[in-house]
C-alpha cells in the first residue's frame, strides 16, 4: 500500500435507532442506523414496518378521503 492515499481504518460504535450498539470497525468513527440485526424483520422473526418518511399514513389518509371507488369501477366493467 502506498503511504498517504487511504483513509484511516478505526474502530466504530454503531448505534441503532432501537438502542442497540456495537463496535466494528470502519473509516469513521461513529455510525448511526435505522435497523440493526436486533430489530431487523428477518433476523427477528416478526413484521416490522420502517416509515421514516410517514409513507404508510399519507396513504391510510389518502384511501380513508377516497374510499375504495377504483375497486368498485373494476367491479362494475367485469360485471357490464
Amino acid at each position: 500500500m502506498k503511504d498517504g492515499i487511504h483513509p484511516r481504518y478505526v474502530e466504530t460504535k454503531v448505534t441503532c435507532g432501537c438502542g442497540n450498539t456495537f463496535v466494528t470497525r470502519s473509516t469513521k468513527p461513529e455510525l448511526k442506523v435505522d435497523i440493526c440485526n436486533s430489530c431487523h424483520p428477518f433476523y427477528t422473526g416478526r413484521l416490522k414496518y420502517v416509515d421514516t418518511a410517514g409513507r404508510i399514513e399519507k396513504f391510510k389518509n389518502r384511501v380513508a378521503a377516497t374510499g375504495y371507488k377504483s375497486l368498485a369501477k373494476l367491479k362494475k366493467n367485469a360485471e357490464g
